[in-house]
């Protein structure tokens, strides 16, 4: 289905090599995982696939790509509509239409498909991912999971042999997340057709790959899961756990762990009674009665709670459950339709801007929205202009997070680590009382997300609040000392972070499900346990 042979590619002149004399074949009805670092070329890789890469985006490309036996380098990307679909990390901005049943339409009426066709397409694809309910609804109402299936929906109208797929779980909770891994799972058993999938967070996806693609430096080598993993730098907590545990072969999946983990758990049972500490802190957040809607809609339904600084606290629940408005009412950006919140004695929408930051710092799930201007340096000096800093303290801030990145880049030319470091550093710079996070893991790899942990327990350790929302439960478990459960609105789960993860099914981390009743969270955890044992 897919060969690359002696493939290399650079975006320019004077650029480094992305890929230098790649080869591999990928078969037909096969679900393969590309996996890899922040920053080394999977999307450059996915491109590829349907020719965006070098036709739209320049550079030199080397050797030969052939997908359906047809040549990238001698057809656009035009010429493989009808074979390779396409869906990118965030569907809303591939959405061209405001009704999803327009939306799963619009595909089949540029490739000229007949009208009796078009039907039976839209009802197969509906059947096919259970958006029935909501052909008629406009996209911009979906929850988060929602708007994954139908841009998969309107890709599968075309009837492609291939689906090529770009972190489709990273903004999802995980329930939303199953669901739509599930979708894949069938696509692929069910139909035939060739998924190649990037994704960051293996622990989802790694149970169902046929085979996983892993890019280290300019090469790409494909393996079957076990072997990829046996030698992987970025690898899910189950394979830590199983290498700590001296497991062969590696476990992969939570119920293999489980099988293998009998001894384990005997030796960690001196765990079980381990109380959760919680630090006593006087309250620097108080928050009484929210409420909020939008519209019919109820993103706060009474919501209260205090937060103390010098700790993180987790914010987690399903897409649409209120997060993001709960985040943006802290920092002052939107205002209760009732109730009140306090920050340090003051409400922080009454704050004047350069007041409210100072205050409370929010950095967005998309941290590009911070960044306007042409060069890191300017980024820098201007958040140190705006915020009456000393000249080159954001910068300080920005190496702290994340050395070594050439000051004359473009903001837009960054990983998405290194945009989120630059968006954290402009908000720290400020030396806000409380710092807020609203999905900072995302396009993140597993090294990425523990410098940006460390980073946030250092503020934490430092007498600033941070207050982390995220649907990565692995994060989640490592670093926060508290946590809040939102559902329709309401906080359903409020407490330490062991008692609350662990006795959820969907929000537990891949280490406690395999050590329970046990509550352990991590896989530095278990180490740590094993060898004061020893």
């Amino acid at each position: 289905m897919i060969r690359f042979d002696r493939v290399s590619f650079s975006y320019g002149a004077g650029s480094p090599l992305v890929f230098d004399d790649v080869s591999f074949t990928i078969a037909e009805a096969e679900l393969v995982v590309v996996v890899g670092p922040t920053g080394s070329g999977k999307s450059t890789l996915l491109g590829m696939l349907n020719g965006q890469v070098p036709h739209l985006s320049g550079g030199t490309f080397g050797g030969e790509v052939t997908v359906g036996g047809r040549s990238v380098s001698r057809h656009h990307p035009r010429d493989f509509a009808d074979l390779v679909g396409v869906v990118v990390q965030d569907p809303r901005s591939s959405f061209v239409a405001s009704i999803v049943e327009d939306e799963l339409v619009y595909v089949m009426e540029n490739l000229g498909v007949d009208r009796q066709a078009m039907r039976r397409r839209v009802e197969d694809v509906l059947d096919l991912l259970s958006l029935h309910d909501v052909r008629d609804r406009h996209v911009t109402s979906l929850s988060g999971g929602q708007r994954q299936r139908v841009a998969i929906a309107a890709a599968l109208t075309a009837s492609p042999a291939l689906l090529v797929l770009d972190e489709p779980t990273s903004a999802l909770d995980p329930a939303s997340a199953e669901e739509v891994l599930g979708v894949l799972s069938r696509l692929v058993h069910d139909l035939g057709i060739t998924v190649v999938v990037s994704e960051h967070r293996l622990e989802r996806v790694l149970p169902m790959a046929d085979a996983v693609l892993s890019i280290a430096g300019d090469t790409v080598v494909l393996d079957a899961p076990l072997e990829a993993m046996a030698h992987a730098v970025l690898a899910p907590p189950v394979v830590e756990l199983s290498r700590l545990a001296g497991w062969r072969p590696l476990a992969l999946t939570v119920r293999e762990a489980r099988r293998c983990a009998t001894a384990l758990r005997h030796d960690l049972e001196a765990l079980a009674s381990r109380p959760s500490v919680s630090p006593g802190l006087a309250p620097s957040i108080i928050a009484r009665d929210l409420h909020h809607r939008f519209g019919d809609q109820v993103a706060l339904d009474g919501v209260s709670f205090e937060l103390a600084r010098g700790e993180v606290t987790g914010l987690m629940g399903r897409n649409g459950s209120g997060k993001t408005t709960l985040l943006r009412v802290l920092a002052g950006a939107v205002a209760p339709s009732h109730g009140a919140v306090w920050v340090d004695g003051g409400a922080p929408a009454a704050l004047a801007p350069a007041a409210r930051i100072r205050a409370v710092g929010l950095v967005p799930q998309d941290p590009s929205a911070l960044l306007y201007c042409s060069s890191v340096a300017l980024e820098c000096s201007t958040a140190d202009r705006d915020a009456a800093l000393p000249e080159g303290t954001t910068y300080a801030w920005f190496c702290s997070f994340q050395p070594g990145v050439d000051a004359a880049a473009h903001p837009r030319d960054l990983s998405e680590g290194q945009r989120l470091c630059l968006a954290l550093a402009v908000i720290c710079a400020a030396e806000p009382g409380w710092v807020v996070l609203d999905e900072p893991t995302r396009g993140l790899d597993y090294a990425a997300k523990t410098h940006l942990a460390a980073a946030l327990a250092q503020l934490a350790a430092a007498g600033h609040g941070v207050l982390v929302a995220s649907h990565d439960v692995e994060f989640v478990a490592g670093l926060c000392q508290r946590v809040l459960v939102l559902a329709e609105g309401e906080i359903v789960a409020d407490g330490p972070t062991r008692e609350v993860v662990c006795a959820s099914p969907i929000f537990a981390p891949q280490v406690a499900k395999v050590l329970a009743p046990l509550p352990v969270l991590t896989v530095a955890e278990v180490a740590n346990a094993l060898e004061e044992r020893s």
